[in-house]
C-alpha cells in the first residue's frame, strides 16, 4: 500500500501499488477500490438496464463516499432485482417498505423513491433510448487535457451540466451535474484516469 506521507501521493499523482502498478491514488485507499478501478471505473457502459443501475448507485452515493456504496453493492442488486428496469417499474408500496427495511442498502427514502419513480419513467422509453441519450453527451476524447493529477480531474463539466438538465426534463430525478459527471467518469463517457495511470486507455 502506498505510504500517505509520499508527496508524490500527497499531491495527488499517480502512485505504484504493492504490484508496481501506478494507479489514481484513490484506488489505493481502500483494498474494494483495487479491482473496481482496474477493472471497471473508465471503462465503457452499454445497455439501458447496466446504465440505470450506474444512474441509481451514484444518486445513492451522493453525500456518501463511493466505497460505502461499493461495498453494498451486492445488496443493492439484490434489493433492486438486478437493476431490471421493467422489474423494479413494477415495485409496488410494499416493495418500497421492503427496501427502507432493507440493511443491505443505504435506506435514504428519498433515493429509494427516486430509483424507483426513475425505472417507471424509464420503462416508456424505447429500448436503447437511455444507452443513445447518456452517450450523446460523451465528449471528444481530446476536448480536455489528460489529467495529471487528481486536482486536475474536474466535479462538474458543461457536458455533465447538459446530461443533468435533459435527464431532469425528461422526468428523472437525482441526477444533478455532479451526479452527472461521476456516471460520465465510471461508465467511460471520459477517461479521468492520471496520464501515468496504467488503467488509462490508450489513445
Amino acid at each position: 500500500m502506498t505510504d500517505p506521507t509520499d508527496p508524490t501521493a500527497a499531491a495527488g499523482a499517480a502512485v505504484a501499488g504493492p504490484d508496481g502498478r501506478l494507479r489514481c491514488p484513490w484506488a489505493l485507499s481502500a483494498e474494494d477500490y483495487v479491482a473496481y478501478h482496474d477493472e471497471e471505473w473508465g471503462r465503457p457502459v452499454h445497455g439501458d438496464d447496466a446504465l440505470y443501475e450506474r444512474l441509481s448507485l451514484e444518486a445513492f452515493q451522493s453525500g456518501l463516499s463511493w466505497i460505502t456504496i461499493l461495498r453494498r453493492r451486492p445488496g443493492f442488486r439484490a434489493a433492486f432485482d438486478g437493476f431490471r428496469i421493467e422489474k423494479v417499474a413494477a415495485f409496488t408500496d410494499e416493495d418500497r417498505e421492503r427496501l427502507l427495511a432493507d440493511p443491505g442498502i443505504i435506506r435514504n427514502r428519498a433515493k429509494v423513491d427516486a430509483t424507483m419513480a426513475n425505472a417507471k419513467v424509464l420503462a416508456d422509453w424505447a429500448p436503447g433510448e437511455l444507452d443513445e441519450l447518456i452517450w450523446s453527451f460523451a465528449p471528444d476524447p481530446g476536448a480536455y487535457p489528460v489529467p495529471g493529477s487528481t486536482a486536475d480531474v474536474p466535479a462538474v463539466t458543461a457536458e455533465s451540466t447538459a446530461l443533468s438538465k435533459t435527464l431532469k426534463k425528461r422526468g428523472l430525478r437525482f441526477v444533478g451535474p455532479t451526479t452527472a459527471y461521476a456516471l460520465m467518469q465510471a461508465c467511460g463517457l471520459v477517461d479521468d484516469h492520471l496520464a501515468a495511470c496504467s488503467s488509462r486507455r490508450a489513445r
